[in-house]
């Protein structure tokens, strides 16, 4: 089924709902994202709880889905009892009085190319120490099918962005070598002599040369027309 789906979002969904139904403690399960600018968000969850308990982390910069997203951080985070929590106090309190006793994080992979991880994937339960080592075993596996989703699609807007700046490229040689050959027409220059008075004028009129050259183009264009 994970495989099958046809967008990262779409396989986030599925491995939060998967884990909701594969780990018997699970009460609530959501996958925190790390995004380039340092910001944590929620990229699926299975109900508003997990989304609010997730919030809370985010404002507070504290408690386990957080921890294990960071850089560098251990790969599994894990509380069994928050009642009897120290390390995160304010979200350890605002977890109990949404009825959350216990919670679990494990690291999304990083991506290729990345030296942190991508994210993580948190369980949350309404009962103190129901989270086994089998369910930890579980979503480590299921964090590798988010963490697949989300290199995808790193991959698919690296290329696509490789794409659009070789369309720029190739738009900006077109160009200019359009309005190259216009000064070689009108001015009878050579290419090299064309192309350095482009470069002057972008210069002298603080310009970029490409535009130099589209102006030049679309005034040729309109003469030609009238």
């Amino acid at each position: 089924m994970l495989l099958s789906a046809n967008s990262a979002a779409d396989v986030l969904r599925e491995v939060v709902e998967a884990t909701a139904a594969a780990v018997a403690g699970a009460d609530w399960v959501s996958v925190t994202v790390l995004g380039s600018d340092g910001r944590f968000s929620t990229a699926a969850r299975t109900g508003k709880t997990a989304a609010e308990l997730d919030r809370i982390q985010y404002r507070d910069r504290e408690g386990p889905c957080v921890e294990a997203a960071r850089a560098h951080s251990p790969s599994y985070v894990a509380s069994a009892d928050l009642a009897a929590e120290t390390r995160w106090p304010r979200f350890a309190a605002a977890a109990r009085a949404l009825g959350c006793r216990a919670a679990f994080s494990t690291a999304l992979p990083a991506a290729p190319g990345l030296d942190r991880a991508a994210g993580s994937l948190t369980v949350y339960s309404r009962r103190p120490d129901s989270l086994a080592e089998t369910d930890r075993r579980i979503a480590l596996l299921l964090a590798t099918h988010a963490s697949l989703a989300l290199a995808n699609t790193h991959l698919r807007k690296s290329a696509e962005l490789r794409r659009a700046e070789f369309r720029r490229a190739v738009d900006t040689r077109d160009v200019i070598g359009q309005a190259k050959g216009i000064l070689m027409n009108r001015e009878g220059l050579t290419a090299d002599e064309a192309f350095d008075l482009l470069r002057r004028t972008s210069q002298d009129l603080n310009v970029k040369l490409v535009e130099v050259a589209r102006t030049l183009t679309g005034r040729h264009g309109e003469l030609e027309r009238e």
